[in-house]
């Protein structure tokens, strides 16, 4: 069991991730796309948007750190330190990610054509994200001491095992009796976390590997107005016709 839940499924979830995407691009690009719904309503999209996707860029930046860099690497910090900015810094991020979810679950279950517009994929999306937002900020309130775990009490370090073990799998040299001495709460954040890779290639969660990187080197465009505007070199001419009426002819 521990090398099927720490070894076999991280795998093939991974492979299901890349395969996935690559698919979807290859036979679907004109569905690669958010399916933005802002023509339908704004209000609590104004909202709920910029909290959910800034939340969440924090969330990806505490996870690298904490997951990619060894604690090694950040052995120049002083621990309580490192600690009080991980755990304060996970909980802002978790809330602005979690509140700004929530605001779009609302808004996309109240919006007719918005909601409509939901793919069952993406539901299931949202619930698996909702429980990985979750346990992430039971796993934070874990590394704060705020709720004990193991027979020993205190605080869990997962620099030392969730970590190491997350590192290991790409190495190809996986450490799977790590994640099996972790707390549950660990454990069930990293199994939810890779079935939302799975989930990934087939959701409007592929935006996020869309970046406009053309709009750097398009060209300039630029806008003329065909009014007539006096002193701006028009004179008082009437604008001419950006289009000539067709002629009728009778045979």
């Amino acid at each position: 069991m521990t090398t099927l839940l720490w070894v076999i499924v991280p795998y093939v979830c991974l492979a299901i991730f890349v395969v996935g995407h690559f698919w979807r691009y290859r036979y679907d690009k004109f569905g690669w796309t958010t399916r933005s719904s802002q023509l339908y309503e704004d209000r609590l999209l104004r909202w709920g948007s910029p909290m959910f996707h800034f939340g969440m860029l924090w969330v990806v930046l505490g996870h690298f750190l904490g997951l990619v860099i060894p604690k090694s690497w950040t052995g120049f910090i002083p621990q309580d330190i490192y600690h009080m900015i991980a755990v304060v810094g996970g909980m802002i991020a978790g809330f602005l990610a979690l509140t700004g979810m929530v605001i779009l679950i609302y808004r996309r279950r109240v919006t007719g054509p918005v909601f409509s517009a939901t793919t069952p994929m993406d539901k299931v999306m949202y619930a698996v994200l909702a429980v990985v937002i979750l346990l992430g900020c039971f796993n934070t309130l874990v590394t704060s001491g705020a709720i004990a775990v193991g027979s020993g009490g205190g605080h869990y370090d997962y620099r030392e095992g969730v970590s190491v073990w997350f590192r290991s799998i790409f190495w190809l040299q996986p450490q799977p009796e790590l994640m099996a001495q972790a707390p549950i709460g660990f454990q069930l954040h990293a199994l939810a976390a890779f079935v939302l890779f799975a989930l990934w290639p087939f959701t409007r969660l592929v935006h996020v590997f869309s970046a406009p990187l053309g709009y750097v080197t398009r060209p300039y465009v630029v806008y003329r107005s065909r009014d007539a505007r006096p002193g701006a070199g028009v004179g008082t001419r009437a604008p001419e016709r950006g289009w000539d009426r067709p002629e009728l002819t009778r045979k």
